[in-house]
């Protein structure tokens, strides 16, 4: 007799994201080292005191890292990709429910706040000196991409 699945209708769900996401995952390896809490003091005089709150600057870094280590190349795929993937969701700490912004966010920001406090720069640096103590990196030598 052919078998048929059949989903149990459940009120509440006992569901931990972090339990799905493999240890040896790359966004839980990078995560060990990323360290954003000097980017919202950074980005604060970039943001109105008044209006709506803003997409939280540490959740577009987050999912700038998941675009730029996953190869994703528009700023749609990232946008659409953590709305999917729960290792991605879990990078970025939005949870099953959180909310993904729009890309059209990114976009804005890029152009505009990011471009003009310099913070992607900043990040970078950043993540180069905490390579640099870990002794991830040495700094011995370089190489130029040409294309």
């Amino acid at each position: 007799m052919m078998g048929m699945q059949v989903a149990p209708a459940q009120l509440f769900y006992d569901f931990c994201l972090d339990d799905h996401v493999p240890t040896d995952h790359l966004l839980r390896r990078i995560d060990r080292f990323l360290d954003l809490e000097s980017v919202r003091t950074a980005l604060k005089p970039f943001y109105s005191p008044i209006g709506r709150p803003s997409v939280d600057p540490e959740l577009m870094m987050r999912m700038l890292i998941v675009g730029y280590c996953m190869g994703l190349r528009s700023e749609r795929r990232p946008c659409e990709e953590v709305h999917l993937n729960l290792a991605y969701r879990w990078f970025c700490r939005l949870g099953l429910e959180g909310k993904v912004p729009d890309h059209s966010t990114f976009s804005r920001n890029r152009h505009g706040r990011f471009r003009q406090s310099d913070i992607l720069r900043h990040l970078f640096e950043t993540v180069v000196e905490r390579c640099l103590a870990e002794g991830l990196v040495g700094g011995e030598g370089f190489a130029v991409d040409a294309t």
